[in-house]
C-alpha cells in the first residue's frame, strides 16, 4: 500500500492545497496505523505510524518510540530494548493484514522471535525516537492463497542509526481452526475463569522493577527457579482479554529471570525465544535460568526455559552486557 497522505476531504476541511490554519502542511499523516491492523485495544499502546512498499520484495514500516512509558521505561539515558519487541510485533501483525490480506479476526501465533541491537542506538534524547523497520518476507507459506505462516527480516534504525536486525516466525489460523487447536481452551470466558491466583512476587529491584505490579516472576524453591505471575489486570501485558498467557508476558519473565540470574549484567543486547506451546492460566508455569561463564568484555549469556505441566513452553537465550556508565552519541 502507499503512504497515507492528506485525502481530498481533508484538505478541504484545512483550507485551499491543504494548507493548515499556521501555514503548516505535512507531508504525510502523523497520526497511528488503526489500533485493529496491530491487535490493541489502547491506543497508546500502538506505536506503527505508517508503511508502505519498500522495492518488489519488501516494506518500510514507522513507528515513534515515547519518551517514557508507562511499562517499558527508560533507563540510564536508554530505551527499553523490549520497546524493539513490541514494535517488531507489532509490524508483523500490521504487515499480515495489509501485505498479505490475513483478515482481522484471525489469530497470529508466534513460533519465534529474535533480535540483535547496538547499544549505543537505544540511546534516548529530548523528542520521541523515530523508527524504521525495514522488513522483507520470506519462506511465505499458503493455502488455497490464504497466508499460513511466514518469517520475516527486519533491519531497524532508530533516529538515522541502526539499531538492530530482527527476525520474526508466526502462522495465521482462522477463527475456526484456532477453536480446533485450542479445545475448551479456546473459551475466552472459561479460560479467564480458571486462571490461578497470582502468586508472590519477587523484590522488584531483582529483577530491575521499580513497582510490583511489574514484576512477573514469583520465588520457587532455588534462587535460579521461579513461577510466573499472571496478572490479567495489568494494562500494558494485557492490554485485552486473551485465553492464554501472552507472548510478551513470556519475554517479560525471560528479561527478568535473565536479570536475577546475572544481576550485574542488566542489558539485553541479544534476544532469542521459540515458543514450543500455549501457556495456560489453569495452572503454574515454571521458569529456570542457567548462566554461562562471563566474557573478558562482561558479556554474559544466559539460558532461560519456561515449562508447563512438565512440558516445554519456550526456551530462551539472552546474551546481556553490564549497564555502561556513558551511552556513546550514536554515528
Amino acid at each position: 500500500m502507499a503512504s497515507a497522505t492528506l485525502s481530498p476531504s481533508a484538505r478541504e476541511r484545512s483550507g485551499t492545497d491543504g494548507q493548515l490554519a499556521d501555514g503548516d502542511q505535512p507531508v504525510t499523516l502523523t497520526t497511528t496505523v488503526p489500533r485493529e491492523y496491530v491487535h490493541r485495544a489502547a491506543v497508546s499502546e500502538v506505536f506503527l505510524t505508517n508503511w508502505r512498499r519498500s522495492g518488489t520484495d519488501g516494506w518500510l514500516v514507522t513507528a515513534q518510540w515515547p519518551r517514557a512509558h508507562s511499562f517499558y521505561v527508560p533507563a540510564h539515558g536508554m530505551h527499553d530494548p523490549l520497546l524493539l519487541i513490541e514494535t517488531v510485533r507489532q509490524a508483523g501483525i500490521l504487515l499480515s493484514h495489509v501485505a498479505h490480506g490475513v483478515p482481522l479476526d484471525h489469530p497470529i501465533i508466534w513460533q519465534k522471535v529474535r533480535y540483535d541491537l547496538v547499544p549505543s542506538a537505544l540511546r534516548a534524547t529530548e523528542s520521541p525516537a523515530d523508527v524504521e523497520l525495514h522488513v522483507t518476507d520470506h519462506d511465505v507459506v499458503r493455502r488455497r492463497k490464504r497466508l499460513v505462516s511466514l518469517r520475516q527480516e527486519f533491519r531497524i534504525v532508530c533516529n538515522g542509526a541502526e539499531l538492530a536486525h530482527a527476525t520474526l516466525e508466526y502462522s495465521c489460523h482462522s477463527p475456526a481452526v484456532y477453536r480446533r487447536l485450542r479445545g475448551d481452551y479456546g473459551d475466552l470466558a472459561q479460560a479467564n475463569a480458571r486462571r490461578l491466583a497470582i502468586p508472590e512476587p519477587v523484590t522488584p529491584h531483582l529483577v530491575g522493577r521499580d513497582r510490583i505490579a511489574d514484576v512477573v516472576l514469583s520465588p520457587a524453591d532455588r534462587d535460579d527457579r521461579w513461577q510466573l505471575r499472571v496478572d490479567t489486570s495489568h494494562p500494558v501485558l494485557f492490554d485485552h482479554p486473551v485465553d492464554h498467557a501472552p507472548g510478551m508476558l513470556m519475554i517479560e519473565a525471560v528479561r527478568q529471570a535473565a536479570r536475577a540470574a546475572a544481576p550485574g549484567c542488566t542489558l539485553p543486547v541479544s534476544l532469542s525465544c521459540a515458543f514450543e506451546r500455549y501457556a495456560e492460566m489453569d495452572a503454574p508455569c515454571w521458569i529456570q535460568a542457567r548462566t554461562a561463564e562471563a566474557t573478558d568484555d562482561g558479556r554474559r549469556d544466559v539460558t532461560v526455559s519456561i515449562e508447563q505441566n512438565g512440558k516445554p513452553v519456550m526456551a530462551a537465550t539472552v546474551t546481556a552486557l553490564p549497564l555502561p556508565e556513558a551511552v556513546p552519541e550514536p554515528c
